[in-house]
């Protein structure tokens, strides 16, 4: 034991954990071989997440027998504080994991709570799926939903490293991996198993579940012959759903597509003369309706924070929302006035882009809403499906309002040709960094794999500064492009 050292309650209470974790992890067949391991950072009260304490599983023992006695426990840094004492034999001599290096690692990238390294069989065979893909890849399952960042209609990407001898000679690759990948939780490695991280135990190992359910999907659909990232999961050797006039031939198209909506595949027409006046002729209604429950009270929240900062910064029509105190009618109808103004601005701000999204959600499921679309889409989205391309959707309307014009749409269900959708989140959609971090996303080896259609040109212009192609459209209704601006122009999708 480090001089000085007094070990707290917490990480007592953390020791318990691991060995209790292990051998669940055990009956599993994740940490089986005396394989695999667990480490986690006590939950000290009055700490920040980088100055707990961590509990370590070591390595080389039986993990269903381990007592909370066999844990190492290290400081921030990985200097050991207190060590496993000497068993007689057969037992081996007390080793720390040879995990140790990329736990710490995904600790200080990550700012894991907790790190779970399992050698499931699953976990392996994942890897085996595609030989010497560099990623795994899987699209519209429900279990996806488990994985911080992810909803069902996304597809999860998860990085392969290659294996090494000693697990310790993984971290830099496990490094350069997760600073590749910034939306990743997991990062497997081939033939051997994967790493999985959360803020916290719980996080983890829930996470870790859902990992290894889609690990073990894929592998069954493969077995079956079925494409894991296909969004009907069709068999390999089939097209996506036959659509008249979809036949392209020996026509190639980009390995990633992504779409804007308004102006590309939907007319600005529809979005100003049927989507902003519902949403704007049912704010008051819709948070009346809906006032207490946890969604509205998030979407004032958001709300009352941008027009703080609008009445802050002088914005045209911002006015002070009275305290919750004053009763729903006032708090709503200060709202309802502000939102009117920023619709009116056509504020591209993501307190109204939420608050809009719920409230068309109602619409579209009322049948009082249908996304309209221009008649080339259907076709390209077929095609493009057919050849293997990944469709992507970038709008700065919210990822849930992109779901509901792509799923209840005058063409039908649009959403199994989609493979994510992005929105203001990620970022400006006129700032270059944006459609980096959309690079990123998609796990693409170059941003050039990538081509943008958007009838703005600023879009195009940062898209391009970001190094993917990039393309705009002139369809009825939109704003004339300038002269000489490089860009190929495209009046139906069909023709990328």
């Amino acid at each position: 034991m480090a001089a000085g050292y007094q070990e707290s309650e917490a990480v007592r209470e953390a020791r318990d954990l691991v060995a209790e974790l292990c051998r669940h992890f055990y009956t599993l067949g994740w940490v089986s071989g005396t394989g695999g391991s667990i480490s986690i950072k006590a939950n000290e009260p009055g700490k920040t997440n980088q100055e707990r304490t961590i509990v370590m599983a070591p390595s080389g023992v039986q993990k269903e027998r381990m007592v909370p006695e066999d844990m190492y426990v290290m400081a921030p840094d990985g200097t050991v504080l207190v060590e496993p004492k000497v068993k007689p034999a057969p037992h081996k001599p007390p080793k720390c994991s040879e995990c140790g290096p990329l736990f710490l690692k995904c600790f200080e990238m990550r700012g894991a709570g907790a790190v779970i390294h399992s050698h499931g069989m699953e976990t392996a065979m994942a890897t085996m799926i595609v030989p010497g893909a560099k990623e795994f890849r899987i699209s519209h399952m429900e279990m996806i939903k488990g994985i911080v960042g992810h909803g069902y209609y996304d597809e999860l990407v998860v990085p392969i490293i290659e294996n090494t001898a000693r697990e310790y000679e993984l971290t830099d690759s496990l490094a350069a991996a997760i600073e590749a990948y910034p939306k990743a939780t997991a990062v497997l490695v081939r033939n051997h198993g994967v790493y999985i991280w959360g803020d916290n135990w719980i996080q983890a190992k829930t996470q870790a579940e859902c990992y290894h359910y889609l690990f073990d999907a894929a592998i069954r659909m493969h077995q079956m012959g079925l494409n894991p990232c296909h969004p009907l999961h069709l068999p390999t050797t089939s097209a996506a759903p036959a659509v008249p006039g979809a036949a392209a031939g020996n026509k190639s198209f980009p390995k990633v597509i992504v779409l804007d909506i308004e102006g590309t595949t939907t007319p600005i027409s529809f979005v100003s003369q049927v989507l902003f006046p519902y949403a704007k002729s049912h704010v008051g209604q819709h948070l009346l309706a809906t006032y207490d429950s946890a969604e509205t009270q998030a979407d004032i929240l958001l709300l009352r924070s941008q027009i703080e900062q609008d009445i802050k910064h002088g914005v045209s029509g911002a006015e002070e929302v009275p305290a919750a105190e004053a009763g729903k009618e006032a708090v709503v109808g200060a709202l309802e006035r502000n939102v009117a103004a920023m619709i009116a601005a056509d504020r591209k701000v993501t307190a109204l882009k939420q608050l809009q999204g719920h409230i068309w959600r109602g619409g579209y499921e009322k049948g009082e809403l249908k996304g309209e679309f221009f008649s080339d889409v259907l076709t390209a989205l077929s095609q493009w499906h057919a050849a293997g391309s990944k469709i992507y959707i970038y709008s700065s309307g919210s990822r849930e309002a992109q779901r509901l014009i792509f799923g209840y749409s005058n063409v039908g269900d649009l959403r199994p040709f989609i493979s994510g959708f992005f929105d203001t989140t990620t970022g400006n959609k006129r700032e270059a960094r944006s459609y980096s971090e959309i690079a990123l996303s998609v796990g693409v080896d170059s941003p050039a794999l990538i081509t943008f259609c958007t009838d703005i040109l600023e879009e195009a212009q940062a898209a391009k500064q970001a190094g993917l192609q990039a393309v705009l459209l002139s369809r009825p209704g939109n704003g004339p492009l300038p002269s000489d601006h490089g860009f190929q122009v495209l009046t139906s999708l069909v023709d990328l």
